[in-house]
């Protein structure tokens, strides 16, 4: 199965485009000028859509293309003319938690729906689908998870995670059959994250770095002990365009890959933004437990081995105190 360009050029199509993450990668891919597809030298990029249910801010270029609306109804709109598709959108772990029938339309049945959209394109393009490491899941009557390694079996123990292990499972699938070129990235707890909180369980692990060093007060819902594995945005970002980059080669069997995650606990990165910004900022967290919460980030993997993603040169940060420090400088 061979990609076809149209043209000299390249269309990048990015769904959940007005969010963080999307903005962010958009913002690289335009900054580059070019991307580089499945072992290929790059390419000009002559034009990046960003689909989305609201309009993106922030960015302003002549090669940028919106499309406003639901994924499942604009979708092939959407994808008209795409060689490359980052599938970001989703409902946040929180949300498909809280709300089944939510979770179930946005991150299932509307990832069905651009699935097909990028089957009824004329060449297969790549698609780059986000999902991540709720996949995994403690479950009492098994073994405990230690460490996470490429081989793990998932066992996810939220309808957030169910939903995006189901999703790449189809891509598996429309990858097999030759619909699309799948590459199914399983993405850290990214932190940290700019702007207002959001309804993710994980969304504590920014807020209570970006919060105070905003001066405002943040809550921790889970005990200092509690440990995680993180990823910055500037490696996630990384680890995305390098999926779609990697030569059939370099990515292997078309399953999901773990990228890099930093482990560190609760306890560790308020004692990196102390030694940061001194302990006053610190102490504008407040700990208030949540049980919902803490059941929710308890029930994930914490230690990964990534070796697959290390053969692409993908690395994680080597503390956390370098991820604050990217986030102040940005």
């Amino acid at each position: 199965m061979t990609l076809t360009l149209a043209g000299a050029s390249m269309n990048v199509v990015i769904t959940g485009g007005a969010g963080f993450l999307g903005l962010r990668l958009a913002r690289t891919i335009l900054g580059a000028g070019e991307l580089a597809v499945r072992g290929a030298a790059p390419v000009p990029v002559h034009q990046v859509t960003l689909l989305d249910r609201v309009a993106p801010t922030g960015l302003d270029d002549a090669r940028l293309r919106a499309v406003v609306g639901d994924l499942a109804q604009v979708a092939a709109e959407g994808v008209a003319g795409a060689d490359v598709v980052f599938h970001l959108a989703s409902a946040v772990s929180g949300e498909a938690e809280a709300d089944f029938d939510l979770g179930m339309s946005a991150n299932l049945r509307a990832g069905q729906v651009l699935l097909e959209a990028c089957r009824a394109l004329p060449s297969p393009p790549v698609l780059v689908f986000a999902s991540s490491l709720a996949v995994y899941g403690r479950w009492p009557q098994l073994p405990p998870l230690d460490v996470v390694d490429d081989a793990t079996l998932p066992t996810p123990r939220t309808s957030y995670g169910i939903q995006k292990f189901v999703l790449e499972q189809l891509v598996t699938d429309y990858t097999r059959k030759g619909f699309l070129i799948g590459r199914s990235v399983r993405l850290m707890t990214v932190s940290v994250r700019p702007g207002r909180p959001n309804a993710a369980a994980s969304g504590f692990l920014s807020g209570i770095v970006r919060e105070p060093l905003a001066g405002r007060r943040a809550v921790c819902p889970v005990p200092p002990s509690t440990a995680v594995a993180l990823s910055s945005p500037r490696r996630t970002i990384d680890g995305l365009l390098r999926a779609a980059a990697a030569s059939e080669e370099e990515w292997g069997a078309p399953i999901a890959m773990n990228l890099p995650a930093l482990t560190t606990t609760v306890a560790e990165m308020v004692d990196a933004l102390t030694a940061e910004v001194g302990p006053e900022v610190a102490a504008l967290i407040d700990w208030v437990p949540d049980p919902a919460v803490e059941a929710i980030v308890a029930g994930w993997p914490s230690r990964f081995e990534t070796a697959r993603a290390a053969v692409l040169g993908l690395t994680p940060e080597p503390d956390f105190r370098a991820i604050i420090r990217a986030y102040r400088s940005e």
